[in-house]
């Protein structure tokens, strides 16, 4: 019964992000108007055949901005939990064999990084470097590399010690060798498993940080920052706001529920 339910909701998920997946390639198979053209004449137009979504404050069809915002919101949170990913592994892997003192050092920073929360790094670093969509992918790459460092880092101790591996160095493997093909690849495979988790952390974290206005500009199609622009008309014109929110929690969660039901399955594999 478990495996069924989690069997339903991995194909839910996984239709749900096929969708955004499809709307972030190619905007222009499922959008009807043009994101940007406005028209004084249609503002706030609630829902109907003509404008899916209604539209909003310019006139501008909020289906089609939904549409053409999944590219730029999923795309950082793609960008930023691959670099995380790539630079945790290789300091994670580095600080495990590196000398005590170093790897003492580089502990404590990652420990302070991980004591404050993802978004608020995310945003004192965009504080530092000034806002934009650049410094946004940065922001939230660099709130998210703390935590792969610290599992690259204990997979690594964990693979290093493991029978198969001292085997290896007994027989004279060199000790790269012997890293890249028995120890980096147990890496991976765990980090990634962490990673789908964090796709949809980034996401939200750089749909918040653009809702805060420090993302992309106005007339951008940006999922944050669409909601952002629809805050002060819940009352007047919900839809706004309503179906970029809905767009961000229908992805997050998503990815999530992947995640989550793929780390299971590895602990019951390891188990």
């Amino acid at each position: 019964m478990k495996r069924r339910g989690q069997a339903a909701a991995l194909w839910i998920a996984g239709a749900v992000l096929a969708v955004v997946a499809l709307a972030a390639v190619a905007p222009g198979l499922l959008a009807t108007h043009d994101p940007l053209l406005t028209d004084v004449r249609a503002t706030l137009q609630p829902p109907s055949a003509a404008h899916w979504f209604g539209t909003d404050q310019s006139g501008r069809d909020v289906y089609s901005r939904v549409i053409h915002g999944a590219g730029r919101s999923v795309g950082i949170g793609l960008l930023a939990t691959g670099l995380a990913l790539v630079v945790g592994v290789i300091a994670g892997s580095l600080s495990a064999v590196a000398p005590r003192w170093a790897d003492a050092a580089a502990m404590r920073i990652v420990d302070v990084l991980l004591a404050f929360p993802e978004f608020l790094v995310a945003l004192l670093v965009v504080a530092v470097l000034g806002p934009g969509p650049v410094n946004v992918a940065v922001a939230v790459t660099i709130a998210a590399v703390p935590v792969y460092i610290r599992l690259a880092r204990a997979q690594t101790r964990t693979l290093a010690a493991a029978e198969h591996v001292e085997a290896a160095r007994i027989i004279g493997v060199p000790t790269a060798v012997v890293h890249v093909r028995h120890v980096l690849p147990g890496v991976l495979g765990a980090v990634s498993v962490l990673a789908t988790i964090g796709i949809g952390t980034s996401i939200l974290a750089a749909a918040g940080l653009s809702f805060l206005g420090l993302g992309p500009t106005e007339p951008t199609a940006e999922w944050g920052l669409m909601l952002s622009a629809g805050r002060n008309l819940l009352l007047q014109a919900p839809w706004v706001a309503v179906f970029p929110g809905l767009a961000i929690t229908a992805t997050v969660v998503s990815v999530s529920v992947i995640g989550r039901i793929l780390r299971a399955r590895a602990e019951e594999r390891d188990a």
